[in-house]
């Protein structure tokens, strides 16, 4: 097993914990240096906040833990490519890479319909991965929304 497959085992654990509470299970790690600073879940549903997708949550945590909204050295994990909202986060905090599991054709904003962590016009660029834990993390994105059908 890869470092990268480690650490989206650990965002995958936080997916299943939004299934607990009716929210879409997606799940979020920051890693500075090795370490796992924060991981959180989707808790739209849970907290009726629009704004609290994983990815957020997760980096608020980061950055309340290292005491700087500036994440240079970090690299999110996330089981489900970024949306628009949570590209700009990870743009806003200056992570330094991203790593997602399935992409999201209908709203992903790191490669499939936007790629806002490799736009040279923006004011700060992020490496982008997408692959590992893609296949699990479909599944549980599948299995919810059949689910609610």
């Amino acid at each position: 097993m890869t470092i990268a497959e480690s650490f989206m085992d650990l965002a995958l654990d936080e997916a299943r914990r939004a299934l607990e509470h009716g929210d879409v299970p997606v799940g979020a790690v920051v890693v500075i240096e090795g370490e796992v600073v924060s991981a959180r879940h989707n808790e739209r549903e849970l907290t009726g906040d629009p704004t609290a997708h994983a990815e957020i949550l997760a980096l608020r945590d980061a950055a309340a833990t290292t005491g700087s909204w500036r994440l240079e050295s970090a690299t999110l994990y996330v089981t489900l490519e970024p949306c628009p909202m949570c590209a700009g986060a990870c743009l806003n905090s200056r992570i330094s890479r991203l790593v997602f599991g399935t992409t999201d054709p209908r709203a992903g904003a790191t490669g499939s319909l936007y790629n806002l962590g490799t736009d040279p016009r923006l004011n700060h660029e992020f490496e982008v991965l997408g692959g590992p834990g893609a296949g699990e993390s479909a599944r549980l994105l599948t299995e919810f929304f059949r689910s609610r059908r």
